[in-house]
């Protein structure tokens, strides 16, 4: 129970309280009428709900949300109801301020409740509020409106990385001075007599039913020759007629035999306030398995007598109901582990929304499908950086085992995948990713890339072919493609494809101590006309950027054969591919920002363009960068027209033969430099030295 100044919690008195089974009347008109108070119950759902919101939408914001709670009439003898939380109290837009009662209904178990959430940023914060002056604000709301009568005030702080949730409630009330005295109080059954009894108790199993009434926690009782109804509030004035009994009801969350719940408090105010009324009788509303149960109901006459100054403008009374003390919920240790890492692994990432990136779309890193065309240094370093940055979607690609000289250098592996031959690299990197993180939907494929200076064997034509297909199928359903792998042909054919597919395509190159990080540009605007099944270019007027192969005079070669050890084997400063691959992902993160997407024009750092309006910076083609001289160029390079990989010519000839011509590119090494005409430029470029020299040859001998 508590006193007018006290808001003790009912469970320090539980075995002090009748049951149902014994209540008495009660008639001592010099006893102070006791309320017990209102407990909170917060599900998890609430906080999980409340973590997203902080995240995804509040930020830093500490403004009050509006919130919903719920609670129903007692419906036991020995346990009080509860005002809960649940995930639906927030509202879809945590910032609006009004009352989310408009937006909620309540049903026959889940009255709703209006209430206020004040969220801190930190601890010292939340103990830093001036909890009185909260009280007394909320006080003030339920002085005249009954609509308010019963409301809540939460204050917390959410520790989102522990998954700790610190939290205080309040039920505000005003405090009556002169406190309310009781008059006599007793059950509902004992009160009325039969007939009445019997009336009431079906009026309020209609009242309760009703999809109109069921959530309308105050109203009016009438009893007149024995015959009950149920009326609003607002028809108090309607209601006045000599010989009957006008009792002002509500639905009681308390199940104590002779102390009517909280919300019998604010009530009494108002009715002394709005009606002038000395001597109010008022029915505490409790149910039995879903029906009116008048033994647990109370009937009870109370007099109020309200200070006149509470009717000034300018008066805020004095208010109570804090809880004893906060509460603290810490949800890590009933958490699903993979849920939790998930929780965990995005929170930097929604963090940098707060001040710095408000533009990052978290959704676009979750749902974009990337494809990594070697598993090996690069393969790791840029599977892992995209992982930091929330990528869930990815496919790596390799043809390789895992050898004892790779776990030192390439972080998916460990000692136990070199074992009994070697694990296959894409598989076994596929694996670990899901091992640092569980709802990472990571896919391994075994997978040779054919490439051009590397001839076909008969017997192998058909292998070759499913793998072209293959890689085909796989370029076509992702929507970026890194290309990761160790030698300069193997890059041809997935370049030929992102082209044709007009797919995002991003290469990262090492030497000993030099690297290249560059995004390929769109494929060229080819379409089929109904017609005819030959393929032909659109000219759109806009110079696209080049692909690494753009710069080449000579097309892809053998450049795997008849070498050393140390030619066979990516020597590199061990540094060089987790800069590299970390540049590679950045510039996928900027690319998948910029509204132009694959048409983004390349970005050259320089005094103009420094001050990009990108929230993640400039968007530079090419990034060539040297480790002895620490030192970082961004390059701008356009697309060529005798490109072997990406010009008009070759996507063309490819959309028109398909992987037949991938079978001639590959076997036939100057096709692609005859089709192209970089034959025909080769053999411009040595007339034209022929030339020079004969030219300075007779100048030599002129001079002689």
């Amino acid at each position: 129970m508590a006193s007018e100044t006290s808001s003790t919690p009912s469970s320090s008195r539980a075995s002090a309280e009748p049951s149902s089974s014994s209540y008495t009347a009660i008639r001592d008109p010099g006893r102070i009428l006791q309320f017990d108070p209102f407990q909170s119950l917060v599900d998890e759902g609430f906080w999980h709900r409340l973590s997203s919101l902080k995240l995804d939408s509040l930020g830093l914001d500490q403004s009050p949300i509006s919130l919903t709670g719920f609670y129903a009439p007692c419906s036991h003898s020995e346990v009080s109801n509860r005002l809960t939380l649940l995930a639906e109290s927030l509202p879809p837009d945590p910032k609006q301020l009004e009352s989310p009662l408009e937006r909620v209904h309540g049903n026959r178990n889940r009255c709703p409740v209006p209430g206020t959430l004040y969220n801190m940023n930190t601890l010292e914060s939340f103990k830093a509020l001036d909890r009185v002056s909260l009280l007394k604000m909320e006080a003030q709301k339920v002085e005249e409106d009954s609509a308010v009568l019963l409301r809540f005030l939460v204050i917390s702080f959410a520790d989102l990385k522990k998954w700790n949730f610190l939290h205080w409630f309040a039920f505000p009330a005003v405090v009556l001075d002169p406190p309310a005295m009781i008059l006599n109080i007793q059950s509902a059954k004992d009160a009325l007599n039969q007939d009445e009894g019997q009336s009431l108790s079906a009026v309020m199993n209609e009242w309760r039913n009703s999809s109109l009434t069921t959530d309308v926690p105050f109203f009016l009782i009438i009893i007149s020759s024995s015959h009950a109804t149920v009326r609003h509030l607002k028809d108090w004035e309607a209601c006045q007629h000599d010989g009957q009994k006008l009792l002002f009801g509500f639905y009681d969350p308390s199940c104590r035999a002779t102390n009517p719940g909280w919300p019998l408090r604010n009530y009494l105010a108002f009715i002394s306030l709005r009606y002038n009324i000395g001597k109010i009788q008022f029915f505490c509303y409790r149910e039995k398995h879903g029906f009116a149960d008048l033994g647990l109901s109370l009937v009870g006459e109370a007099a109020v007598s309200p200070p006149q100054d509470w009717r000034e403008p300018q008066n805020i009374p004095k208010a109570v109901g804090w809880q004893p003390k906060p509460k603290n919920i810490r949800l890590a240790e009933s958490m699903d582990p993979e849920r939790l890492a998930v929780s965990a692994a995005d929170l930097n990432l929604k963090l940098m929304r707060w001040r710095t990136l408000p533009s990052l779309d978290l959704n676009i890193l979750s749902n974009v499908k990337c494809l990594l065309l070697g598993a090996g240094t690069l393969g790791c370093q840029v599977a892992r950086m995209l992982m930091a940055w929330g990528v869930r979607k990815m496919t790596l690609v390799d043809s390789g085992k895992v050898a004892m000289s790779n776990p030192v250098r390439q972080s998916l592996y460990t000692f136990d995948d070199c074992l009994n031959g070697g694990s296959f690299k894409a598989v076994a990197a596929a694996s670990s990713l899901k091992q640092i993180f569980p709802a990472m939907e990571a896919e391994g494929i075994q997978l040779s890339i054919p490439m051009p200076g590397h001839p076909i064997l008969a017997n192998e034509v058909d292998r070759v072919h499913e793998d072209c297909k293959q890689l085909w199928n796989l370029i076509s359903s992702h929507d970026v493609t890194f290309l990761l792998t160790d030698t300069r042909e193997s890059r041809w054919l997935p370049t030929l494809l992102c082209a044709s597919e007009n797919k995002v395509a991003i290469t990262a190159a090492l030497g000993f101590d030099s690297y290249l990080v560059m995004r390929h540009g769109s494929g060229p605007l080819i379409t089929v006309s109904d017609q005819t099944d030959s393929p032909s270019t659109l000219d759109d007027g806009v110079q696209r950027l080049g692909c690494y192969f753009c710069s080449d005079v000579v097309a892809p070669i053998d450049s795997t054969s008849n070498r050393t050890l140390d030619q066979q084997c990516t020597v590199t400063r061990p540094g060089l591919a987790p800069i590299a691959s970390a540049l590679a992902v950045e510039l996928l993160v900027g690319l998948l920002h910029h509204p132009n997407g694959i048409h983004a024009p390349g970005e050259i750092a320089n005094s103009i363009m420094s001050s990009s309006k990108e929230p993640l910076g400039i968007l530079p083609h090419q990034i060539r960068g040297s480790l002895p001289q620490y030192s970082q160029l961004t390059l701008l390079g356009h697309s060529s027209n005798s490109c072997t990989a990406c010009s008009s010519t070759v996507v063309l000839e490819f959309k028109r033969r398909g992987i037949e011509f991938v079978l001639q590119a590959i076997n036939h090494p100057t096709y692609l430099e005859d089709l192209t005409g970089l034959t025909e430029l080769m053999e411009s470029a040595k007339s034209f030295n022929l030339d020079w020299d004969k030219e300075t040859s007779d100048d030599d001998d002129a001079d002689l």
